[in-house]
């Protein structure tokens, strides 16, 4: 199993490969790259596509199909092709020796039947497979959680951020103060709740305050006009 793991790992994208990803996408053509692993959190299998955003250094931004979101992934998570590596025939010789040694002492007199049966054990020694760490190590990368980050102002603008693990966040989007009101209800959190209650109360008074200003303004323009007279 070592020599198997040994083969199977695969260097990360080079220094040409991301130089070749930033001009593509600086040029307006599309540059697509293949996720190396799955990301269950997002229902995203191994070798799920995704649209190159941005290019900084090793942090490729990627849009994956599907998502409506841009994930920064590292050069060794990604690949150029979707490649499935298939596991090395090599390992199911010796399990077959394991197997026959089972039915040898079974059933002695009749000898062609297990012969008939050797040539079948190599397609069942496919189950051998997964022996690999690739579902652990996306469970792993997300052993972090996500994290969702709501954002209010006094002038009654929200928004919501979304980081998986120990990524940076994505770019936060806009929303409604009652898409956020009525999600904390949802939630039935005391405290979250309060605080939300907070910010809209005094976003609120804010806007009263201004309608009154701009109600005052207003009666001393119409007496200022009033003053004037009439222009007939």
């Amino acid at each position: 199993m070592p020599p198997r793991r040994r083969s199977t790992e695969e260097p990360p994208l080079t220094a040409d490969d991301l130089a070749a990803l930033d001009e593509a996408v600086n040029a307006g053509r599309r540059a697509t790259v293949y996720l190396r692993e799955a990301m269950p959190s997002l229902n995203l299998p191994a070798g799920a596509s995704g649209r190159v955003v941005k290019v900084t250094g090793s942090t490729v931004l990627v849009r994956p199909r599907g998502v409506d979101d841009e994930l920064p992934f590292e050069a060794d998570e990604i690949r150029l092709t979707r490649k499935q590596a298939p596991e090395p025939a090599t390992s199911p010789t010796k399990p077959p020796e394991t197997e026959v040694a089972e039915w040898t002492p079974a059933p002695p007199p009749a000898a062609p039947k297990p012969r008939a049966r050797r040539s079948e054990p190599t397609p069942a020694d496919a189950p051998a497979k997964p022996a690999s760490p690739a579902k652990p190590a996306a469970i792993k990368k997300l052993a972090d959680g996500v994290t969702v980050t709501i954002q209010g102002t006094l002038d009654n603008t929200w928004t919501v951020g979304v980081a998986y693990g120990s990524r940076p966040a994505g770019k936060p989007r806009s929303v409604g103060a009652d898409a956020v009101e009525r999600a904390l209800v949802a939630l039935d959190d005391d405290v979250a709740r309060e605080a939300v209650g907070a910010v809209l109360s005094a976003a609120r008074q804010a806007v009263a305050a201004r309608i009154s200003e701009l109600s005052k303004q207003l009666d001393e323009a119409k007496n200022q006009l009033a003053a004037l007279g009439s222009s007939e």
